[in-house]
C-alpha cells in the first residue's frame, strides 16, 4: 500500500470496526521492557516471551513518543509491526501515532538520545547487512534479536577502551543514516499518521487545535509522511518541514494546550480551553481526544467533561519510571487498567458521548 495513499484509509477507519474494544498505550520512550509490560497489560501480547499477538479483534493504538530517553527504540517499533502483522490475520488492528520525538529526530535533533539507542542503530545495520539489507525481513525480526546484540556488545565494551568517541561517532552516523529524511527508519514512520480519526474518536500525541482541522488532517498527515520520505512536488527540491504540524507549541506534536495541570489555572482559562477544545471536535466530527506528549503524575485521566483523555504516565525509566497503564475504549464506556492484574477504574462515558 502507497505509505501517503494509505492515510485516507487510516483516518477514516469503518464504523464497523468500532465495535471491538480499542486499546490506548501512551509514550513509550525506548523502554521495551515496561513496553511488553503495557501491552501484556492491554491483553493484546503474550506474556510467555513468544510475542504473540493476543488480542483478537482489539485495536491497539499508540500514542507516540517510541524514540528518545531510552535505549530500545528500534526494538520496540520492531514489536509493534509483528504485532500489526498478527493482529490483522485475528481481525485486529495496531495503529501508531507519530509524537515530537519522532519528528524531532527525522529533523537530526538528537540532544534526548540514550547512548544505548547510539548502540542500537549501529547493531541493526550490521544486522541489515546481515540480513542482505532486506529490510522488512530484518524490521520485522529485530525484536527478537536485539536483546541478544546487546548482550554480545555489552560483553565486547571493555574492549573500545579509548576509543569510546569513535564508538559514539560512529552511532551518531548510523541513526542519521537510518532516520534522515529518505532514510530507511524516517520512512517505516512514515507509514503512521499524526493525526488518526476512528469515528467519534481522534488520536494525537500533542493536540489538535481548530486552524488544525481547518488546514486539513489529510493534508497535515500527507506532508509529514512526504517530509519523512523526502518526497517533493519538484523533482529537484527536497520536501519541507512541516510546521503546522512538527514545529512551535502549538503544532500538533508539540501542543500542552489539553495536557497540561489545571490546577495552577483560573476559571477562565479553563472555559477557554474547553470552548477550543469544544470548537476543534466540531469541527473535526468527533465527541472525544486522546493525547500523550505530557507525563501525567496521576495516572491516565480525563478533563474537561472527558472530551479529553490524556495517556502518558511517563512509564519509561528514562521519564518517570512509572507504572504502565492503558486506557480501554468500548461503546460507550472507558475504563483505565492499571498494573494490578484486576484493580481498575471504569467511568461511564455518556456525558460526553
Amino acid at each position: 500500500m502507497d505509505v501517503v495513499q494509505g492515510f485516507k484509509w487510516l483516518s477514516m477507519f469503518s464504523e464497523s470496526q468500532m465495535k471491538p474494544k480499542h486499546k490506548l498505550v501512551g509514550d513509550l520512550h525506548g523502554d521495551l521492557a515496561k513496553a511488553k509490560s503495557a501491552l501484556e497489560l492491554a491483553g493484546v501480547l503474550s506474556s510467555d516471551g513468544q510475542d504473540t499477538w493476543t488480542g483478537q479483534e482489539t485495536v491497539l493504538v499508540q500514542l507516540g513518543d517510541i524514540l528518545d530517553r531510552g535505549e530500545d527504540e528500534i526494538a520496540i517499533l520492531s514489536l509493534l509491526r509483528s504485532l500489526q502483522i498478527q493482529a490483522k490475520e485475528h481481525g485486529g488492528a495496531v495503529f501508531q501515532v507519530n509524537g515530537n520525538h519522532e519528528t524531532m529526530n527525522v529533523e537530526g535533533d538528537f540532544r534526548y538520545v540514550d547512548s544505548g539507542a547510539f548502540d542500537e542503530c549501529s547493531d541493526f545495520l550490521e544486522y541489515l547487512d546481515d540480513c542482505g539489507h532486506n529490510w522488512d525481513d530484518a524490521f520485522a525480526s529485530w525484536a527478537e534479536v536485539s536483546e541478544t546484540w546487546k548482550e554480545q556488545r555489552k560483553l565486547s565494551q571493555s574492549s573500545w577502551g579509548p576509543w569510546n568517541l569513535v564508538k559514539r561517532q560512529k552511532g551518531v552516523i548510523a541513526r542519521s543514516v537510518l532516520l534522515r529524511p529518505g532514510g530507511p527508519l524516517a520512512s517505516e514512520l512514515a507509514r503512521h499518521p499524526v493525526v488518526l480519526k476512528v469515528d467519534d474518536w481522534v488520536f494525537c500525541h500533542g493536540g489538535l487545535l481548530p486552524h488544525h482541522v481547518t488546514y486539513g488532517i489529510e493534508r497535515i498527515n500527507k506532508e509529514v509522511s512526504k517530509w519523512m520520505i523526502n518526497v517533493s512536488e519538484q523533482d529537484d527540491a527536497e520536501s519541507q518541514i512541516p510546521f503546522i504540524a512538527t514545529r512551535g507549541y502549538d503544532s500538533v506534536v508539540w501542543n500542552r494546550l489539553y495536557s497540561r495541570d489545571t490546577d495552577d489555572l483560573e476559571d477562565y482559562h479553563i472555559e477557554q480551553i474547553q470552548s477550543i477544545l469544544d470548537s476543534t471536535l466540531q469541527v473535526v466530527g468527533a465527541k472525544a481526544m486522546v493525547v500523550g506528549h505530557t507525563p501525567q503524575t496521576t495516572g491516565v485521566n480525563c478533563k474537561y467533561n472527558c472530551s479529553i483523555w490524556r495517556v502518558d504516565v511517563g512509564m519509561s525509566s528514562g521519564v518517570l519510571d512509572s507504572r504502565p497503564e492503558v486506557l480501554e475504549i468500548r461503546g460507550n464506556k472507558t475504563r483505565v487498567i492499571r498494573s494490578e492484574s484486576d484493580t481498575f477504574s471504569e467511568l461511564q462515558a455518556a456525558d460526553y458521548v
